[in-house]
């Protein structure tokens, strides 16, 4: 099993209420530990122990788009945590809405089968287990559909993450160590040279592999950003052949530096 602890946080408005009950009995049918919280602000910050996984409960009372929900997305993006969403579709579509889809683990319609939970949730495990040894690539870019369009050329070979900005970048690094960072060369408030100047001056992240993500090849633009010494550059107009390509060649050069 990969995970050691293998304990659930249930979050819910009401922990003793028959759905919940049985959402817990599917958890536990999978042979995890449950643990139930409200879904209040005072009691999602009294959690110490960190889970494995989180499922919302979601029910006419929760607020979708209150500071409850966008707790529970921060918590799952900063600790690198997998989300399961319960509730009547519309409900799941309406949280969904403010959640990355890299957290979202999975969804439970109503009504509530306890088996089926505890099934897929075993499925969802061993899935994550078959892709624990792949490289984690942390995905910097300011455009919604740069990252997604990366996302899907890479999630097929890589475990992929994608953050807008440098500012949420340095939050995820702050608890996550991925083995490379794929960098948008141009960027508001904070760019991407800025932000490799950063990641250089802080000790735990100074050998961090960078690879700009740059719109600009002409040779003076690539003069400039090869003299910041990132580990390589893409450019954004390159075919997905080309640009999967190069990663794969990044990392089996680096592989073959440790032989």
């Amino acid at each position: 099993m990969l995970f050691n602890a293998k304990q659930v946080l249930l979050i819910c408005e009401s922990t003793n209420s028959f759905i919940v009950k049985a959402i817990k009995e599917g958890i536990e049918q999978a042979d995890f530990e449950c643990i139930t919280v409200p879904a209040t602000l005072q009691a999602l910050g009294g959690v110490v122990d960190k889970p494995d996984l989180v499922f919302l409960y979601i029910d006419e009372n929760l607020n979708k788009s209150g500071e409850e929900v966008v707790y529970i997305r921060d918590f799952c993006l900063e600790d690198d945590k997998k989300l399961f969403l319960v509730g009547y579709h519309s409900d799941i579509d309406d949280v969904k809405k403010l959640m990355p889809d890299e957290i979202i683990a999975g969804t439970f319609e109503r009504p509530i089968d306890a088996k089926a939970i505890g099934e897929n949730l075993i499925k969802f495990l061993e899935k994550y287990e078959t892709s624990a040894n792949k490289k984690h690539i942390l995905v910097v870019d300011d455009s919604g559909t740069m990252l997604r369009t990366i996302k899907e050329w890479l999630s097929g070979k890589y475990k992929v993450s994608i953050v807008n900005s440098a500012t949420s970048a340095l939050t995820f690094l702050a608890t996550n160590h991925p083995d490379l960072v794929l960098l948008d060369y141009e960027m508001p408030v904070c760019s991407g040279p800025q932000m490799l100047e950063m990641i250089r001056s802080e000790v735990k992240t100074e050998k961090l592999p960078v690879i700009f993500l740059t719109s600009k090849g002409d040779k003076e633009s690539v003069q400039k950003v090869l003299t910041l010494k990132p580990d390589g550059y893409l450019l954004k107009s390159a075919t997905s052949e080309k640009i999967v390509s190069s990663i794969d060649s990044f990392f089996e050069t680096q592989k073959a530096k440790k032989i």
